[in-house]
């Protein structure tokens, strides 16, 4: 490897480690901390936790035109990255419900930017240097259990910990990206015209409800794992505990992926992910142990481990060259936003009216419907093998 890509290879692992600590440092801690210090009730909570993913659907696509207009997507990067970091500081500032409201949403707003801009310039750069995305994405989910197990213990001494770390953290990414590599502008009216061409795809249209119904609840999972560590009887501590086991799972089976894909494809691969987390979300809703909890923490890392790199190529895979960048903004924003928020929206209204196990009973229906799909497109895609195999054999038979 040139000694200038492993510049730039390091500069995008330290931006993910450090990214993703500021995410790991709030989003698991956030519904403890509005619960027991705040004293919010589940539809505030469910709310102030719904908020950011609902800003991710709209403002996703819009930072990405914004990069591409002004090519400028690591500008946009940097200044996106700085200011949700400033923001999140405001849930120390206030302390009423809709004032918090105010905090959520700007500090959305600007987050929202980060992982499809850093992605963007990750995958072109991983191209381009023949490097597996996942070695590059895998320190986003080293810095999110370092950040879930250091700032359990410390939540401990003081809760409002939380927002000082995602602020440092996410000021030094910022600082990191001003050094990526510039990615060239694929304009706006591209990435517009684009998004017709994509609903026109059936296997990708299917597969934007496999993510909305597979990877939503995982997202959401990160808002009320929390909650239903402490209801079995968890401490702060306890929670970064489980979420460190859960989260430094992914990266072997991150690893592990592209060897799984090549084997048996990806499609099989992503199925295998949602029907892991079908079991984990059912195993949940019977209130094990404590102590088996822990243990089976180890589960997130084979489900989103193998989910995450799968769909990200399946996507690439069935779309054509000329809009991959559209479709991948609309993966991300149907995923991190349309999913995540449902989940954790209808999530905080079960929980108020019925109990957190209640909520993963919901989860593991939904992610049925999605192995559905899953096996569905599965099955569609040897369909279209063998046809193509027998107008092959027509064509070569009539010469």
């Amino acid at each position: 490897m040139k000694q200038q890509d492993k510049r730039t290879l390091y500069l995008l692992q330290g931006f993910y480690l450090f990214a993703f600590f500021g995410f790991g440092s709030l989003a698991p801690l956030l519904s403890v901390y509005l619960s027991e210090v705040e004293k919010l009730n589940g539809y505030q909570i469910g709310t102030l936790l719904s908020i950011g993913p609902v800003i991710t659907i709209f403002f996703q696509p819009l930072w990405g035109m914004v990069a591409d207009l002004k090519n400028a997507h690591n500008r946009v990067l940097t200044i996106t990255t700085a200011l949700a970091g400033i923001f999140g500081l405001g849930y120390l500032i206030f302390g009423q419900y809709y004032w918090l409201l105010f905090v959520a949403v700007m500090t959305g707003v600007f987050q929202s930017a980060i992982i499809p801009l850093s992605d963007s310039i990750s995958l072109k750069f991983s191209g381009k240097a023949r490097i597996n995305y996942g070695n590059i994405r895998l320190f986003g989910s080293l810095g999110f259990g370092l950040a879930v197990f250091v700032m359990g213990r410390l939540s401990e001494w003081n809760p409002q910990a939380i927002f000082y770390a995602f602020f440092i953290t996410l000021i030094l990414a910022a600082i990191i990206s001003l050094r990526f590599p510039r990615e060239n502008s694929s304009g706006s009216t591209k990435m517009l015209g684009g998004m017709k061409e994509l609903l026109g795809i059936k296997q990708f249209v299917v597969f934007m409800f496999v993510t909305f119904l597979v990877f939503g609840p995982n997202l959401a999972n990160n808002f009320y794992f929390g909650l239903f560590l402490e209801d079995r009887g968890g401490t702060y501590t306890g929670i970064g505990i489980a979420f460190l086991i859960a989260v430094l799972s992914e990266i072997p089976f991150m690893r592990a992926a592209g060897f799984l894909i090549n084997r048996i494809g990806l499609l099989q691969v992503a199925a295998i992910g949602g029907l892991v987390s079908l079991l984990r979300w059912s195993f949940y809703f019977t209130q094990p142990d404590l102590s088996i909890i822990y243990i089976s923490s180890v589960v997130q890392g084979f489900s989103l481990g193998l989910f995450i790199p799968a769909g990200l190529q399946y996507v690439k895979q069935v779309t054509p060259v000329a809009v991959t960048a559209t479709a991948v903004t609309i993966y991300s924003a149907i995923g991190n936003g349309l999913g995540n928020w449902f989940f954790t929206f209808v999530g905080g209204m079960i929980f108020e009216v019925y109990s957190i196990y209640s909520i993963y009973l919901f989860f593991a229906v939904m992610t049925s419907a999605g192995v559905l799909l899953t096996l569905w497109l599965i099955k569609k895609e040897k369909e279209d093998v063998k046809a193509g195999k027998e107008v092959l054999a027509q064509h070569i038979a009539s010469k």
